[in-house]
């Protein structure tokens, strides 16, 4: 009886804390004041003890962070309290999340399970809130719509940042587009290239059986309308002959518009990829690569021209063979000859023009990346006087290409004039001896001109195959370099999507011996930074810095050795959840032809400009860009104008570190910049220490090294010195004597 009495208090009591809460409800003015005993100003609950929806304690239970009803007292969005809204689920009223509803949980709040115990450390009112949700509070906290830091109030009852925004909700896996298999993707365009070429090879056949329509008419006009005089059959073989070759005309036209629509598909299917790829390759400073964009136009230019439209019809001169076997076989066998003896052309006219041609086109390269070469520095060309020099380089290389283009040619036009004469010379064969043949009563006057017409079309083929070679010799080359590009690049192979790096920067043993000098660069190079720490690598010029600052963001890889990003290898890494995860500032800035806005975010438009505004005050160039008239919206040109060089420095600053990067490599950052710039470049690496952000700094200027954790030396590649700032400092910046110079006649390293 004693448990029995001691049930029913239980649940009277449960029932009046009920009718309190659904009072408390129905008067928001009142409830809706900020308890000042709230464990958190934001209201996340899901602490995992019972708690009543006005903030007292259940039995057993203790109160919810929050400890008000949601805005305007009445339940989340749902109709019924959500998973943190019960007693059992350790929230008030108001810690509903997203309108969710709990199984058993009423309106008012009250608990079903006994005595309030928490059941709900992993129900989905928890999940909702850890997963990046307004944290647990149906009403988002005591400010009103700010959300909870990091997306965490709801699993652990710790409240987001109290009287401000609090920190955006970051994925945990990088934003990636689509996996991307380079040779599936050639495999998919070269498929979509082939159904429309077979249809294309269907027209085509189609297209010269009724080319025979004409020999056909004319051999009917003369042995059997000149002989019958039948005005009926005249009109009606004219009549047939006009639909065939209106016919011919329609098939003609589609099989052309089929492949320029080819071409324009090969190039969307493959435009991108090539261009990724490209970039990839040449990720050492070779502008080589991007001459692939030029041989897929040349591909497109192949595919819309008439060479191709020549090849298809090579396939149809056996039936043209056939048929002049049909009019008589000694004339056939005159066509079977010439065919024979044009074949033979064509080949000798590939084995004389093969190495022109290759020659040619090598060096054509060679000039066109002396030309973008120039483009690159045109303002120093220009200052300096240097374009003479600059246009006879170019000249050379294209005058050897030129000489190449000449010889191959020439050989091309002598074979292609040799193959037109003997398909002249076949015509008059056919005639002379079909006239020989005619008198002898074996042919007719109709068949002779039959056999003359349809035995050029058989030997046409061959003929434009042959004056177009080197056309198809160069789309053959480009095809087989863009197919080298796209099955060889790194970028194939799929990674594992790892979690957001913490930025632990192992670097162990590494070598690098680039090719083709084999010079070392780079010779057992080992340190190791925390999340947070920043490094400064000094040394003279030529002793690997840059180096070693482009291998430990991925550009280049070493010969030997590994650099590993939170215990996993560059290589390993997708290299899009990676290029998020680093902030990079090269020795030589580079901004792209667009707005400062599309710069700092890298050129990418899933951003916000919260993020935009973040990078630009971390790296204090806010009030920089607030002096251009237009402000994020001014227009850098393609040689950075209106911006200064510290400008364009400082601007790459604000690239690196958006999106709050987890390493930043920043090569001379200070190089070009004023004493403002010093400060923000000062200021900034503060805020990556703050934020955790592991900086790797390469400089030679003494005032960065303030900033720093540590210091390592690099002399002809190697490590002389590695160690904490104030150990290294007074190795490589010894005090100078009162008359200017180094005790002991010393000097310094960054000298």
């Amino acid at each position: 009886m004693v448990d029995e009495t001691g049930n029913e208090k239980n649940k009277r009591n449960r029932a009046r804390r009920g009718a309190k809460a659904e009072e408390a409800s129905q008067s928001p003015s009142e409830t809706n004041k900020p308890d000042a005993k709230s464990a958190s100003a934001n209201g996340a609950g899901g602490n995992g003890n019972g708690a009543a929806a006005n903030g007292r304690p259940s039995s057993g239970g203790r109160p919810s962070s929050g400890g008000r009803p949601s805005s305007g007292g009445r339940p989340s969005s749902g109709g019924r309290a959500s998973n943190g809204a019960s007693a059992s689920n350790g929230a008030s009223a108001s810690n509903g999340a997203s309108g969710g509803s709990s199984s058993g949980a009423s309106a008012s709040g009250v608990a079903n399970g006994a005595n309030g115990t928490a059941g709900a450390n992993g129900t989905a009112g928890a999940q909702a809130a850890a997963n990046g949700g307004n944290g647990a509070s149906g009403g988002n906290g005591a400010n009103g719509g700010n959300r909870g830091a990091n997306g965490t109030n709801g699993t652990n009852g710790s409240s987001g940042a109290s009287g401000g925004k609090g920190d955006e909700v970051r994925p945990q896996v990088a934003t990636r587009f689509a996996d991307t298999d380079f040779r599936q993707v050639l495999g998919t365009g070269l498929a979509a290239c082939r159904r429309n070429l077979i249809t294309v090879a269907i027209f085509s056949f189609i297209v010269n059986l009724l080319v025979l329509s004409i020999p056909v008419y004319l051999f009917n006009i003369s042995d059997r309308v000149l002989t019958s005089r039948s005005y009926d059959t005249l009109i009606m073989l004219t009549i047939i002959v006009i639909g065939a070759l209106l016919m011919h005309v329609v098939l003609d036209m589609a099989r052309r518009f089929i492949l320029m629509r080819t071409a324009v598909e090969l190039e969307a299917k493959l435009g991108a990829p090539v261009l990724a790829a490209a970039a990839k390759a040449s990720q050492n400073g070779s502008s080589r690569e991007f001459q692939m964009l030029g041989d897929l136009q040349h591909l497109r230019s192949f595919v819309t021209g008439p060479v191709l439209l020549t090849m298809f019809d090579a396939p149809i001169a056996p039936v043209f063979l056939l048929a002049v076997f049909l009019v008589h076989p000694k004339l056939g066998f005159i066509v079977l000859g010439a065919s024979i003896i044009l074949l033979t052309i064509a080949g000798l006219n590939q084995r004389l023009t093969a190495v022109p041609f290759g020659r040619a086109n090598a060096f054509a390269t060679r000039a066109n990346l002396q030309a973008d070469a120039m483009a690159r520095n045109a303002q120093v060309m220009n200052a300096m006087g240097m374009i003479p020099e600059g246009v006879l380089i170019w000249g050379k290389e294209t005058a050897q290409s030129l000489i190449s283009q000449v010889d191959a040619q020439d050989r091309n036009i002598i074979m292609a004039s040799c193959s037109k004469f003997l398909r002249l010379c076949t015509q008059i064969a056919i005639l002379g001896y079909g006239a020989f043949l005619a008198i002898s009563g074996e042919v007719t006057g109709g068949m002779i001109i039959a056999a003359s017409i349809v035995g050029s079309r058989a030997l046409a083929p061959i003929e434009g195959t042959i004056e177009g070679w080197r056309s198809f010799v160069q789309a053959r080359s480009s095809y087989a370099r863009i197919r080298a590009l796209l099955h060889n690049s790194p970028l194939n192979f799929e990674r594992l999507r790892l979690p957001r790096p913490r930025g632990h920067l192992i670097v162990e043993r590494v070598l690098y011996v680039p090719p083709p000098n084999k010079r070392v660069i780079l010779n057992g190079v080992s340190f190791e930074l925390q999340p947070g720490e920043s490094m400064a690598i000094v040394g003279a010029s030529g002793t690997g810095k840059s180096t070693l600052g482009k291998m430990l963001v991925g550009s280049i890889f070493p010969t030997a050795g590994n650099v590993r990003l939170d215990m996993m290898d560059l290589r390993n890494w997708d290299p899009r959840q990676f290029g998020e995860s680093v902030g990079y500032l090269p020795q030589d800035v580079q901004l792209f032809p667009a707005s400062i806005k599309a710069n700092i975010a890298r050129m990418r438009t899933d951003t916000t400009d919260a993020a935009i505004f973040e990078a630009a005050e971390m790296a204090d160039v806010h009030s920089m860009i607030s002096e251009f008239p237009q402000g994020y919206e001014t227009q850098v040109a393609m040689d950075g104008s209106p911006l200064s060089g510290g400008q364009k420095q400082r601007i790459g600053l604000a690239r690196a570190f958006f999106d709050n990067p987890r390493l930043v490599v920043l090569d001379e950052p200070n190089s070009n910049l004023d004493t403002p710039g010093e400060r923000a470049l000062a200021k900034a690496l503060k805020s990556a220490k703050d934020k955790e952000i592991t900086v790797v700094a390469i400089t030679q200027r003494p005032s960065l090294l303030k900033s720093v954790d540590k210091i390592m030396v690099l002399k002809n590649g190697t490590v002389q010195a590695l160690g904490k700032r104030d150990e290294i400092m007074p190795m490589i910046l010894p005090q100078r004597s009162p008359a200017g110079t180094p005790p002991n006649g010393e000097v310094p390293l960054l000298e």
